[in-house]
């Protein structure tokens, strides 16, 4: 895959936009409620299917080399461990499918990109839940039931990350044409 400078460019900016909003997180239980969603999904739909990928594949691989750039300045290795890192993976994901689903309509529809980021949105709990759960289970051995992973991983944060599907699709709505008329 060939990347322009511009793309590039954009790609950097949407891996420093994630690692920012890991910075503006609230803790809460296991899993911090922090911004990185919102610029995953905005990664998505405005970088596409690879190019959103690819931002937030160099997030985590930046962190996983020792970068304290995840939620409660962490980073390293030993993050893969953490409960929360299947969220992680689930933004390279999401910033996958949302873009997916945004290539499928060339229309900036803020409807159409609030199903693709609430997509996103489950993509993302698709893979932190069940990691959540493993780790407390298997890893650190604590007794911790399926249902309380959902509830602390996924069921508390639904009305912020509503909120997030509906900021980053309205930003994208009024980014997109400003972004694509610039090409």
């Amino acid at each position: 895959m060939k990347i322009k400078t511009k793309e590039m460019i954009l790609v950097s900016l949407f891996t420093a936009l994630t690692a920012v909003g890991a910075f503006l997180s609230i803790p809460l239980g296991n899993v911090p409620m922090s911004l990185q969603t919102l610029f995953t999904l905005l990664a998505g739909l405005v970088l596409r299917a690879k190019l959103g990928a690819l931002s937030q594949l160099v997030y985590v691989i930046l962190g996983l080399a020792g970068v304290r750039i995840f939620a409660g300045f962490s980073g390293g290795p030993q993050t893969v461990f953490s409960p929360t890192f299947g969220f992680l993976i689930g933004f390279i994901a999401a910033a996958f499918v949302v873009g997916k689903i945004k290539e499928m309509n060339k229309t900036n529809s803020f409807l159409y990109m609030l199903f693709a980021t609430l997509i996103g949105t489950l993509v993302i709990y698709a893979f932190g839940v069940p990691y959540l759960y493993l780790i407390i289970n298997k890893l650190l051995l604590k007794e911790f039931s399926f249902m309380t992973a959902l509830k602390t991983g996924c069921l508390i944060f639904l009305p912020g990350d509503l909120l997030k599907c509906v900021v980053s699709s309205y930003v994208a709505s009024k980014v997109l044409p400003k972004v694509n008329s610039s090409s």
